[in-house]
């Protein structure tokens, strides 16, 4: 929640000859933002929020300050602009890895291609051959309570046989991860593996292996955390400081859920009735519940992110050939729907969804769905152009 300055430059002298009247920009509404705080920080919580802001949205890193020195980006906000969805401007591809948990390509560079480079470096290119897909970055609000459900609850909500017969087999993510994370609260791991749940495909252990794996990958930029230079798979000395990744990770942890929009709309009423008789609802969670958390704030709350954070078969025409940790390359994350109506924001005015911004409207994006979403997909097409209208109002007013 950064404070903005405004120039009116000429206007200040509008009251000596027309009238007291005052002229200012108009401030967005809270529900047209993605950025700011959850509720009930304490005071050195909001402190420490704000360093994290400053760092996330105001940090642009350069050769001289550790940038590269090959890359896809120059700061975290070059690619979650205003804290939303990427544009696929500035998309970014991971490639070498066709099979679970083998990825033949890392000697050349995977997982990800570092496309740009500093004077004096060539960027990567793309091994011929090399399995791969294009990304484009997810919105970043809200991130903290889907870090503290409990892995208990994904793994109640999974049901990798389908025993229910429903056509739907959601399973948790299964995965390695980093020695310098920390245990939630209650988790529960197996066969040395941990319930992973960030990330397109939920490789991500949590903000933290998300943050530092991110800056390392993204930027070029070495940490205790990730220590290993991109470019010479060397280990360095760390060019950023722990605290100004910690922050960056708090921030992420306490940055507000998007706020829906319209909900006593007749119409967003509907649509919400029959978003779950389509059965989108059986993956797209609307509500979900926190555990125990260090930040007093997050506890315990009951909140509306409209996914089941577990991996889903979706079906031959979302199958790119590519995928991350234990995950087939069929198989996504659900992505949480809130936001979803504010991403044009961050995207130029238009539509650009899915994994890798293909979908240019939220209908699209549902004809995409095969696989287990095949069935809702059919009820979707089964609806009059009313009921369809009404369903796409919903989507896009959370």
């Amino acid at each position: 929640m950064r404070m903005k300055s405004y120039l009116f430059g000429s206007l200040f002298l509008l009251p000596l000859f027309f009238s007291c009247e005052v002229f200012a920009p108009q401030e967005p509404e809270e529900y047209e933002l993605l950025d700011g705080p959850v509720e009930d920080l304490t005071m050195a919580e909001a402190k420490r929020f704000i360093k994290g802001d400053v760092a996330f949205n105001d940090q642009i890193f350069t050769a001289e300050t550790g940038l590269g020195p090959i890359f896809t980006g120059t700061s975290c906000v070059s690619c979650h602009a205003g804290d939303g969805k990427g544009h696929p401007f500035v998309k970014f591809t991971r490639f070498g890895q066709e099979f679970p948990g083998v990825n033949e390509y890392l000697k050349q560079g995977g997982p990800q291609l570092q496309n740009r480079a500093i004077p004096g470096y060539e960027p990567e290119t793309l091994p011929p051959g090399a399995p791969h897909t294009d990304l484009i970055a997810p919105i970043v609000t809200g991130l903290g309570f889907l870090d503290a459900v409990r892995d208990q609850d994904l793994l109640d909500m999974s049901d990798p046989d389908d025993l229910d017969g429903d056509g739907i087999s959601g399973r948790v993510h299964w995965n390695t991860r980093p020695d310098y994370v920390k245990d939630r609260p209650e988790t529960i791991s197996k066969d040395g593996k941990y319930i992973t749940r960030f990330g397109k495909k939920g490789k991500m252990y949590d903000l933290l292996h998300q943050t530092a794996d991110a800056y390392n990958q993204d930027i070029g930029i070495t940490s205790y955390f990730e220590p290993y230079d991109t470019y010479s798979g060397d280990k360095l000395q760390s060019e950023i400081d722990r605290q100004t990744i910690s922050d960056v990770v708090f921030y992420l942890k306490t940055l507000k859920a998007p706020i829906p929009r319209d909900q006593d709309d007749p119409d967003v009423m509907t649509g919400k009735a029959l978003f779950g008789d389509i059965q989108c609802a059986s993956c797209h969670k609307p509500t979900l519940s926190t555990g125990y958390s260090p930040i007093e704030a997050l506890s315990y709350k009951e909140f509306h992110p409209y996914t089941d954070l577990l991996l889903h078969d979706m079906g031959p025409e979302l199958d790119d050939g590519y995928t991350e940790g234990y995950a087939y390359s069929y198989e996504w994350k659900t992505p949480p729907l809130w936001g979803i109506g504010l991403a044009k924001d961050s995207q130029g005015g238009d539509y650009y969804l899915l994994h890798d911004g293909r979908a240019r409207s939220i209908e699209e994006a549902i004809l995409y769905h095969g696989g287990e979403a095949v069935n809702s997909k059919n009820l979707y097409r089964g609806l009059s152009q009313t009921q369809k209208d009404q369903v796409l109002k919903f989507i896009e007013s959370l």
